[in-house]
């Protein structure tokens, strides 16, 4: 996978960015989707391994009840579409930033069908909505790493360099990447780098991450983190069909209505 960073080198965005990075991770909405029961046999995946249903929505509950009772976020949950197996991973339907969402063009053609409920409910929300309409674009938004200061965008099968552009085209806000220093931190299982992480009141930092069962010596990674709210949460069977736990909500940011 090739990464590409969205950089914006004009002024006019500088004070939208400054407000972007202050309340980076302060969300206050996710939106989620239930799961078909097509996931198990016609979801988009690399493995064959067998998904077990009842465990998928039983993990799956598990985690919309993590943002709703634990943290505290208004869950908007969409029903499950049995024509689209892989619905519930709504991250790839949208990229949202600020009060802007975009609605992508997935790679996979069979998924497309699935941006028009979330465009509806992104609207409901009152965000500002921009289409992918471009037909030689493409755009997955699990390809998208938001940092709080640039978007980094992965090239891949979903994701190609036009998506990239109408992305950096949509959020003109991005700074020169050389401005930037990122900490880091190594775990040894690539699919436990996929966590979510927020900044909440009352809360601080969080970080929801993989179970001990699943990756044990990368959630040895996770607790020298001694100054976040560590959640693990358990993806077992959605990881079989290629579904991380970013996949599974967007989160929002919604300022108070005064």
């Amino acid at each position: 996978m090739l990464i590409c960073a969205c950089q914006e080198k004009k002024k006019e965005g500088s004070e939208n960015m400054a407000g972007l990075m202050a309340g980076f991770g302060h969300y206050t909405h996710a939106v989620v989707r239930g799961i078909p029961a097509s996931l198990a046999k016609e979801a988009l995946r690399t493995s064959q391994a067998e998904v077990d249903l009842t465990r998928a929505r039983t993990e799956h509950e598990a985690y919309v009840g993590v943002l709703r009772k634990r943290l505290e976020l208004e869950v908007v949950e969409l029903p499950a579409d049995e024509s689209l197996p892989d619905c519930v991973f709504v991250e790839d339907a949208a990229v949202v930033c600020g009060e802007t969402a975009l609605i992508t063009r997935p790679g996979a053609e069979s998924r497309r069908g699935e941006t028009e409920v979330i465009k509806k409910a992104l609207k409901d929300l009152d965000l500002n909505i921009v289409e992918m309409t471009d037909e030689n674009a493409t755009l997955d938004g699990g390809d998208v790493l938001f940092t709080g200061r640039e978007f980094f965008v992965g090239l891949s099968k979903r994701t190609n360099q036009r998506g990239a552009e109408i992305l950096a085209d949509a959020f003109k806000i991005m700074q020169q990447m050389s401005d930037h220093r990122y900490d880091k931190l190594t775990v040894p299982d690539d699919i436990a780098a996929n966590c979510i992480y927020m900044n909440l009141p009352n809360k601080g930092h969080v970080l929801l991450h993989c179970t001990v069962e699943e990756f044990p010596e990368s959630v040895k990674v996770f607790e020298k983190l001694k100054d976040h709210m560590l959640i693990p949460v358990c993806n077992s069977e959605k990881v079989k069909v290629d579904g991380a736990l970013t996949c599974c909500s967007l989160l929002i940011s919604k300022k108070a209505n005064i």
